[in-house]
């Protein structure tokens, strides 16, 4: 799989600022899986689903009945479409959302549904997708393949920065407490546990800045792989 490259990692690791600039330097498609899931959650809780153990019958339905996928606008550009609307990022980035993604996402009836959109995505051609298990599980003979992490703290710090997604009066501390349990859930969930993929190369974001990783990547796609002469 020559035309996907894959970027993986936990929440906040920096995987969305860092897999947006990459596709940006290298004039490909950049898809956010983690918005796809997102989108579902939201469309999960209009339409009350809110327990912590969804029934995967009201899961498949709230597949069957919906569409999530990414598409292109009058301008070429690609954006994340729900029911043939563009969505509404702040929504699918709201608190609520937040806190009830990594319930929907364990859904094998949700991943199943989403991943199959995901895979039919390479007819763009050349694109970047990040998420927690594309090199893994969704493209997992992709050649291209980076896993980012950081500590939960300054993952934490970095959520916190970014404004809209985490609790009035949340704390560093807090935060990184709902971090390590995300990490925990998505790590040992039975489908598509996160993980970094054995022949993907791994990128501690802790102390390096954006333009640190990004220039990193971006070395590592010249010297190795010549992607950037497409």
């Amino acid at each position: 799989m020559d035309n996907v490259i894959a970027i993986d990692g936990p929440a906040a690791s920096g995987k969305s600022t860092i897999a947006n600039q990459v596709a940006q330097r290298l004039g490909i498609y950049y898809i956010n899986t983690g918005n796809m899931y997102r989108g579902a959650t939201l469309l999960a809780l209009e339409n009350n689903i809110t327990s912590e153990t969804p029934s995967e019958k009201e899961l498949e339905k709230l597949a069957s009945d919906n569409q999530i996928t990414y598409e292109k606008d009058k301008s070429g550009k690609l954006v994340l479409t729900i029911n043939g609307k563009e969505a509404d990022l702040d929504k699918i980035r709201s608190p609520e959302v937040t806190l009830y993604v990594s319930v929907i996402s364990k859904s094998n009836a949700i991943r199943n549904w989403l991943v199959r959109e995901q895979r039919k995505m390479t007819s763009l051609g050349y694109i970047l997708m990040e998420g927690r298990d594309i090199g893994t599980n969704v493209f997992p003979n992709a050649r291209y393949k980076f896993f980012l992490t950081a500590s939960p703290e300054i993952r934490a710090i970095r959520r916190l920065s970014q404004g809209g997604e985490t609790p009035k009066n949340a704390t560093v501390a807090s935060v990184a407490r709902d971090i390590a349990l995300r990490d925990e859930l998505d790590s040992k969930r039975a489908i598509a546990p996160l993980r970094k993929a054995d022949d993907a190369i791994l990128l501690d974001s802790s102390h390096l800045s954006i333009d640190e990783v990004l220039n990193k990547i971006m070395t590592l796609l010249r010297e190795n792989y010549d992607l950037t002469k497409k």
